[in-house]
């Protein structure tokens, strides 16, 4: 299954869930509704057979068991986070433990006004880092693909209007780029997820938990074109109510001169490959890619 049909099959997920998973958390607290989502996961871990099948793809890699036990740890872990989503962009974060590491770099460029660009990956929680920007008055925009994903994305929107306002819609045109630049040129910090490659996107392939895997070099370019400093961000969930958010420089410039431009491109693809891998190693039931990420279609 590739990523394009995960985006699309995701949409099949019930507007109606979502908004009972929300009015069972806000009624009933965070407790009962992470009962019900334990429910949820194993449903769909028993029914979604490519989901679990691009689960088994990386826990082999990753020297997991692939049993279905395993395969229900990993799709709940998912529904855990994605019920403490909704929390997080109700600015509800009194049920949770949070700590910082790296929360300084965020903080400089803040109070000096310098744009950035922050790489992330679909590994823990986004949720959990916009609500630390949030509570933090960081300028952060977050660049998202919600194409196949409308009717989700509007009950989200209900739920968090202010956050949704600062999301920009990944596109590949001259008015996206200029948006995106304006942006970085006056402070502002932007967020980009570098793990997966959508129809439309340029990639490479290269070295990832020892086999060959198609990247995407969209933010890679992008972030050479503004020449502003770039960081990897991620927030790691531990069960049950810990979010470690990380922040690590990346590069200053990412430099892609034109006499070796793709052998560069390549070598910064690999750079953010390898380091994503040993994260993913560090905290493997938070990877949420749930299609096999090394098959090229």
């Amino acid at each position: 299954m590739s990523d394009q049909s995960w985006r699309t099959a995701a949409e099949r997920g019930s507007v109606l869930g979502v908004r009972f998973v929300l009015w069972l958390a806000t009624a009933f607290g965070r407790a009962p509704a992470r009962l019900f989502v334990r429910i949820l996961a194993f449903y769909y871990t028993l029914f979604a057979g490519a989901a679990r099948e691009g689960t088994r793809a990386f826990l082999e890699r990753a020297g997991e068991p692939v049993g279905f036990g395993r395969v229900y740890r990993q799709i709940l872990r998912f529904a855990q986070v994605t019920l403490d989503s909704l929390f997080f962009m109700s600015g509800k974060l009194s049920p949770f433990r949070i700590t910082r590491d790296g929360s300084e770099h965020l903080a400089k460029l803040r109070d000096e006004k310098i744009g950035a660009i922050l790489l992330g990956a679909h590994v823990g929680s986004m949720y959990a880092m916009r609500a630390q920007g949030t509570e933090e008055a960081l300028p952060l925009h977050a660049v998202v693909y919600t194409k196949h994903a409308a009717r989700i994305n509007a009950v989200l929107e209900e739920i968090d209007p202010e956050g949704h306002a600062k999301l920009l819609q990944m596109g590949q045109g001259v008015d996206f780029m200029l948006r995106i630049k304006e942006l970085v040129e006056d402070g502002g910090i932007v967020a980009i997820l570098a793990d997966r490659v959508g129809s439309d996107d340029r990639a490479v392939t290269v070295e990832f938990f020892g086999a060959p895997a198609r990247f995407p070099t969209g933010p890679f370019i992008l972030a050479s074109t503004l020449k502003c400093p770039v960081y990897l961000t991620y927030g790691l969930y531990r069960d049950p109510d810990l979010y470690e958010l990380h922040c690590e420089p990346f590069a200053d410039v990412i430099e892609l001169p034109r006499k070796r431009r793709q052998e560069a491109l390549q070598e910064h693809v690999q750079r953010y490959a390898s380091r994503l891998e040993a994260i993913a190693r560090s905290a493997p039931d938070n990877w949420f890619n749930f299609y096999d990420f090394w098959r090229h279609d």
